[in-house]
């Protein structure tokens, strides 16, 4: 077994040969300032909230230290009387398919709601899951966020007081999820295919106020979603010789081949074709003995142009532009509708 610790805002500890742990430590965060890392963001209506590191008295969690010590919490700390303003703060890191999410909360505050909930499977403030804990309904609820609705709740009566360490851990393997609370299972296992994967955060309501601590992650790491795009393609395009996604890279220094059937070609520059596709928003078609290339703009959900895929297909009867067009937009229509932005290609 060999165990990496890389220390800076968190701490990445792979632990399996195939799963890992992220560890979120806010102590490198001077107090007052929000982490590094995380976006600040908005569900419902409302204004933005104020996310800050903080110290605060805890409970500890290691039999050799105090019994109460000081620890770097993250705290929402802005109030506001909007009924459906939730505030949230999102890792901009990996994206979580199969993981279990573990943190502790306390609530510390709030007129109108008293409420700290955990994000996961985050697209975006639109559409995600939430387990959250209120202290004024005394209750624990699961619900998700489609296209900014929510759903109805599932969840039980939980007595939760103000002030209140507690702990919550959400574990998500395929299409079911379950919730502890203080390493209890609180609500039988649900099952649900909105999102087989996405971000983490945390979340809090209205005028609630809440701190957040301990936080830590293990998961299975995933594929990007340019390279799922292009296995998908390949499963369901069994015809294809070839097939390439380029995108905009980290260093954001054009198009490069993110993800494609020949690993070799991963990371090569775009050429011509692709920079024209990707400029003038235009299906291109070529043909040779051995093969027709379509290269093809592809777009957001929104869509918004950000990358650009090129399928070779082996000849078949019939064999036209038309026809051969025909077999690929339509793959290439549902690929699109599972991309939220051209950042989401490279997680």
């Amino acid at each position: 077994m060999i165990r990496y610790v890389f220390f800076c805002l968190l701490i990445l500890v792979p632990i399996l040969s195939n799963a890992a742990e992220r560890v979120f430590d806010f102590t490198t965060t001077p107090a007052g300032s929000a982490p590094e890392g995380w976006t600040n963001m908005l569900a419902g209506a409302g204004k933005l909230g104020e996310w800050e590191v903080r110290m605060e008295d805890a409970p500890s969690i290691s039999p050799q230290a105090p019994k109460i010590n000081k620890i770097a919490v993250l705290a929402q700390v802005s109030v506001s009387s909007e009924d459906e303003r939730f505030p949230l703060i999102i890792w901009n890191g990996e994206r979580y398919g199969d993981f279990t999410f573990t943190s502790r909360f306390k609530i510390t505050a709030g007129s109108l709601e008293q409420i700290a909930g955990f994000v996961f499977r985050f697209q975006d403030p639109r559409n995600f899951y939430v387990v959250r804990a209120s202290a004024l309904g005394n209750n624990l609820r699961f619900y998700k966020f489609i296209d900014g609705v929510r759903s109805a709740p599932i969840g039980p009566l939980v007595p939760f007081e103000k002030g209140r360490w507690y702990e919550i851990s959400v574990r998500a393997s395929g299409n079911h999820l379950d919730i502890l609370l203080d390493g209890a299972k609180v609500i039988p296992t649900m099952t649900d295919n909105s999102f087989v994967s996405g971000r983490l955060g945390f979340m809090t309501k209205s005028d609630s106020e809440a701190v957040f601590a301990d936080a830590r992650v293990t998961y299975r790491p995933l594929e990007s979603l340019a390279a799922a795009l292009v296995r998908q393609t390949l499963e369901n395009q069994p015809r294809l010789s070839g097939i390439r996604l380029f995108g905009i890279g980290a260093d954001k220094s054009g198009l490069k081949c993110l993800a494609a059937k020949n690993p070799i070609d991963v990371g090569e520059a775009g050429g011509e074709t692709q920079r024209k596709v990707f400029a003038e928003n235009q299906v291109y078609f070529s043909q040779t003995s051995k093969a027709a290339v379509v290269t093809a703009p592809l777009h957001d959900r929104n869509g918004e142009v950000i990358g650009v895929m090129e399928f070779r297909l082996k000849p078949f009867p019939g064999q036209t532009e038309s026809t051969t067009v025909a077999r690929i937009i339509p793959s290439l229509r549902k690929l699109e509708a599972s991309i939220g932005g051209a950042d989401d290609l490279l997680n």
